[in-house]
């Protein structure tokens, strides 16, 4: 088999070379954003669960989604619902064959990043 690793030298950029960039950040954030997704959707799942399974269950579980922790994963859940839903619109353009140019996906990476944070303000003044 061949020497693929021709001397000492790493096979890709890695973090200590590489500098992120916006795109690259806001791919990273969408991959966080959905798993973070699942999670509040777990909670919520479990919420509706214990409330089906009785008075002092739902009880306990209303406790702790209501705490100061589970507003917090609540509100994260928000932000990132808001924050996957803009950037797979901004995916959705990018099929499209438009806004691929650089100064285009910046200026969408910080839509989808601004927008997530006004988008989950306004939602939680609503509610």
């Amino acid at each position: 088999m061949a020497d693929v690793n021709r001397g000492n030298r790493p096979l890709s950029p890695h973090l200590q070379i590489y500098r992120p960039q916006l795109t690259s950040i806001t791919s990273i954030l969408t991959r966080i954003t959905g798993n973070a997704l699942l999670v509040g959707a777990i909670l919520v799942v479990w919420w509706f669960l214990a409330a089906a399974s009785g008075p002092e269950y739902f009880a306990f579980a209303d406790g702790i989604i209501t705490s100061w922790l589970g507003d917090l994963v609540m509100f994260g859940s928000v932000w990132a619902l808001w924050y996957h839903a803009l950037a797979g619109v901004r995916h959705l353009i990018w099929d499209t064959g438009r806004g691929l140019e650089l100064p285009v996906a910046m200026k969408l990476g910080w839509a989808a990043i601004i927008g997530s944070v006004v988008l989950t303000i306004l939602t939680v003044i609503v509610i």
